[in-house]
């Protein structure tokens, strides 16, 4: 179950991040500048954010197993479409095609892992989720480089095929978890107005920078976007069945943790993405050495994920989901302070990359143990859909809003601005996961032998 889980996962957070790397290749075939860069990563999250909490309730009826293994299938399908893609357009709409089926991958996996797992075995288990998933967002920028380096930007997107159909081999063999209690109905009015909400504001923010805030196609989105979250909150908390439960933000942990996930995730976001940019289109690196730069950050997330989960669980998630972000902050500054025009990876760039990796280590599995670990099992398919959403929608947001921070002309200034601003993002995760997260007793040190349910 937890392989099926990493693996689900990972081929999502794989591509996710594989992708930044071929961006520059990608807008010299096909062409379009930042415009066709910009929405080839946000066509895929804003699909994603928008259509992830209603996976996560169809997750929560109809089955982990069978949603995630319909996801990993259209996965694929997406992913060979973006690989033969004649032009921009093309890819754009088959990049958001994937991030549909991404959607149903991410709150499915997790699902299975918190209703499976309890006490101290379930914070061990998100952590080796966590290292593994966390080292597929890092790792993805070293083999695609060498995919786009070697034989061509379109064979970061085939290359998916393999790990799916490993996947769907191994989930084959794995039955659908029992469930207690009716499945819960889906919340259609919820999900339409849920996903017209999301997807209209962050189009008026991604095309803002070309059109301008008085065009009406930025305004009209915006416009309606707004007006469908208000009435997705009125109608959600007037629903007997909804898509999203307001009443699970009472919970103490879950809600100040995925306010402290907002800001984590959006640091998380634009700094690596401004860290590839800079180490192509500033430094001359190539995408393959781009990428090897990122190596030793994906091994040292690898090597402390797991660990950090198992001491989250024993001493609670506060102290590292506290600790972890200052650290990552402190990477993102060293290279505000360090990286000049004549950049030098391994003095200005590589020892902050390190301390963001690290961080990041300490960080994340805590903080989706704190989140996941407050939640019953049987929403915990709704809870990760939320949780996921909110880190989705963060980072999708954050990209948006990239090209203002760079200020046009991606140099050594602008990559300073991306920085400074992860900096901030990450002492405001920090300072809400201080002040909210609390140890429940749910939490406290458990056998080993209550592990599965």
């Amino acid at each position: 179950m937890l392989i099926v889980a990493i693996l689900a996962s990972f081929v999502s957070f794989l591509d996710g991040s594989i992708v930044n790397v071929a961006l520059p290749a990608i807008g010299r075939e096909l062409g379009g500048g930042v415009f066709t860069q910009q929405w080839v990563v946000d066509g895929y999250l804003l699909a994603l954010g928008a259509l992830i909490l209603l996976a996560g309730a169809i997750s929560d009826s109809f089955g982990r197993m069978r949603v995630l293994i319909a996801g990993l299938i259209g996965f694929g399908i997406a992913s060979l479409a973006c690989a033969v893609a004649p032009t921009a357009s093309v890819l754009i709409a088959a990049r958001i095609v994937q991030g549909l089926a991404a959607a149903l991958l991410v709150p499915s996996s997790l699902a299975l892992i918190t209703s499976t797992f309890r006490g101290a075995a379930q914070s061990t288990a998100i952590g080796r989720w966590s290292a593994w998933t966390g080292t597929a967002f890092l790792l993805g920028p070293v083999g695609g480089g060498a995919l786009v380096d070697l034989a061509g930007w379109r064979w970061i997107f085939a290359i998916n095929v393999l790990p799916i159909a490993v996947t769907l081999l191994v989930a084959r063999r794995i039955p659908e978890p029992h469930r207690e209690g009716r499945a819960p109905r889906i919340d259609l009015p919820g999900a339409v107005l849920g996903a017209i909400g999301l997807a209209g504001p962050v189009f008026a923010l991604i095309e803002q920078e070309r059109l301008g805030w008085t065009s009406p196609l930025v305004l009209i989105p915006l416009i309606v976007g707004i007006a469908s979250l208000a009435a997705c909150l009125i109608v959600e908390r007037r629903s007997a069945n909804p898509m999203l439960p307001l009443g699970l933000f009472r919970i103490r942990n879950f809600g100040w943790g995925n306010l402290s996930t907002t800001f984590i995730y959006a640091a998380l976001s634009i700094g690596p993405l401004a860290v590839t940019l800079l180490l192509q289109e500033v430094a001359g690196l190539s995408a393959t050495t781009a990428g090897l730069v990122s190596l030793p950050s994906a091994l040292l997330s690898l090597a402390l994920g797991g660990t950090a989960g198992r001491l989250a669980g024993r001493y609670g998630a506060r102290l590292f989901m506290t600790v972890g972000p200052v650290i990552a902050a402190l990477g993102f500054l060293w290279q505000v302070l360090a990286v000049r025009p004549d950049v030098d990876v391994l003095t200005q760039v590589l020892p902050g990359l390190l301390l963001f990796a690290f961080g990041l280590a300490v960080t994340v599995p805590p903080l989706t143990s704190a989140v996941l670990g407050s939640i019953p099992a049987e929403r915990s398919g709704i809870a990760s859909a939320v949780s996921n959403a909110v880190s989705r929608i963060a980072g999708l947001i954050a990209v948006a809003c990239f090209g203002s921070i760079v200020g046009g002309t991606f140099d050594t200034d602008g990559f300073a601005r991306v920085m400074g601003v992860c900096v901030v993002l990450l002492a405001l995760g920090s300072l809400s996961s201080f002040v909210g997260i609390r140890r429940p007793p749910a939490d406290a040190p458990a056998a080993s032998t209550d592990a599965v349910v």
